[in-house]
């Protein structure tokens, strides 16, 4: 979706989603340039619109390009990986608009049309269920490639994938959850809902409920202070207690359609960093059925899939933004030695050391990915409280190491990396990576890992 004429951030907007068809004849219609629909609330303007570029360009080719993809990876022609071709197309996409997007603090659209064009929305869409099973390893190189190039980017396929795998780990077999898991293997783009106002940002308790009402539809009103890419999902999932009666831990996760739910915009994201993600404030209020409930409760598929992926995938995105840093501090050093050759430039040195530390940074991002593959399946490991303190340890050591690194990295660059543009530039990855630590704060998942830690210790 594209918002248009949007109203100050001091008054809330309302984005109403057009009723009718469904997701697949939506983005057919998208595909025809059709499908348009405005709401008006007060003073405030909101036009929302599913045809426009982004959405055109993307409407029935992601199928197919995925296929011709998986193909060409299968006769060997791709000996990278098998979504190495099409990652370094969409990084060249997002490459592009990188700077306008920061700039503008806007979504970056061409960028996720390309990933849908491309299927790296799809990826992670097991075999048995039509798609290419990618597994969080792969995904992995895949974020920190975009990672290097857009972190918006990269962070809105981070986020995405997490919420898709929750849909087949533990959607169940309800008609809404199926349709959306076919959905996502067309290259729908899914954004979550966990977070509340008045709770303090802990995902793992809700204020809203589910509440059914006596024609069997279940009403939901949520006032989140951020939902990332709200205006470009497909879908947004959304936590909440299971019913009015519940304790505040007792929460399910329900699939909201753009057909079956209103946006208020309540807060505009006007950030250091990481601006593309367009995280607004919205009171989100959906009116859906039973059947896009997911089976399983959060705190489970939290524990055995949302935490532990979303980790991984954050963390290999900052490791993008390091390596992509770390790179300009390479071109500048080579530059010096291309000025007085025969002696050692006097960044060198520091260059040595940031590849050390950018090494084992990868090494733990790498390591953190393979082992969820090794236990994607084991229920015991992924309940264990070892599994959730190496889970929160990637976050925590990731997101502190790379500020450090980007901040090495401008060190060697020297003036030319403190400019705000140009190729030299390392502004926007160093106002980036200052998003890690509070995107879930270091401090509250080392205060959750205090209790555990008494418990257990490492999973090493």
């Amino acid at each position: 979706m594209t918002i248009l004429d949007a109203a100050p951030p001091t008054a809330p907007v309302p984005v109403v989603a057009p009723a009718g068809p469904t997701r697949r004849g939506r983005r057919a219609a998208a595909g025809a340039g059709a499908g348009a629909a405005t709401a008006t609330t007060g003073p405030a303007t909101t036009a929302v619109t599913r045809g426009g570029t982004p959405t055109a360009a993307t409407g029935t080719a992601a199928s197919g390009s995925s296929t011709a993809s998986t193909g060409t990876a299968a006769a060997g022609t791709d000996p990278r990986g098998r979504f190495a071709a099409r990652t370094a197309l969409v990084a060249d996409v997002a490459r592009h608009v990188a700077d306008e997007v920061d700039r503008d603090a806007r979504p970056p659209r061409e960028a996720i049309a390309a990933m849908r064009e491309h299927g790296l929305l799809a990826a992670a869409v097991p075999t048995e269920l039509g798609g290419e099973g990618a597994t969080l390893a792969e995904l992995s190189v895949i974020a920190t490639e975009l990672g290097r190039a857009c972190a918006a980017t990269a962070m809105v396929f981070a986020m995405h994938q997490g919420q898709a795998m929750a849909l087949w780990r533990h959607g169940g077999d309800g008609a809404g959850v199926t349709e959306l898991v076919a959905g996502v293997r067309d290259g729908a783009l899914l954004a979550s809902s966990t977070t509340e106002r008045g709770i303090g940002g802990d995902a793992r308790r809700s204020t809203c409920a589910l509440e059914p009402d006596a024609a069997g539809r279940i009403r939901l009103r949520k006032d989140a202070p951020v939902i990332s890419y709200a205006t470009e999902a497909d879908a947004i999932l959304v936590t909440a207690r299971r019913s009015v009666d519940a304790a505040a831990s007792d929460q399910r996760v329900v699939v909201c359609l753009p057909e079956h739910t209103t946006l208020t915009q309540t807060s505009t994201w006007d950030t250091l960093g990481l601006r593309g993600t367009c995280s607004n404030g919205w009171l989100l209020d959906a009116e859906t059925t039973a059947d896009h409930v997911l089976r399983d409760d959060y705190a489970t598929v939290s524990a055995r899939t949302v935490l532990p992926v979303s980790h991984v995938l954050w963390a290999s995105v900052w490791l993008g933004i390091a390596a992509d840093a770390a790179d300009r501090a390479r071109a500048a050093v080579r530059k010096q030695a291309r000025a007085a050759v025969g002696t050692t430039p006097p960044g060198a040195l520091r260059l040595a050391e940031l590849l050390v530390e950018l090494q084992a940074l990868a090494d733990s991002v790498r390591h953190a990915a393979e082992r969820f593959d090794v236990v994607a399946e084991d229920a015991d490991v992924l309940d264990s409280t070892a599994f959730a303190l190496s889970a929160n340890a990637l976050k925590i050591g990731a997101s502190e190491r790379v500020t450090d690194l980007v901040t090495r990295s401008l060190r060697i660059v020297g003036i030319a990396g403190y400019a705000t543009s140009g190729p030299s530039s390392i502004a926007r990855h160093l106002r980036d990576a200052h998003g890690a630590a509070v995107m879930v704060s270091n401090d509250r998942l080392l205060h959750n890992d205090a209790g555990m830690a008494l418990m257990t210790g490492a999973l090493l």
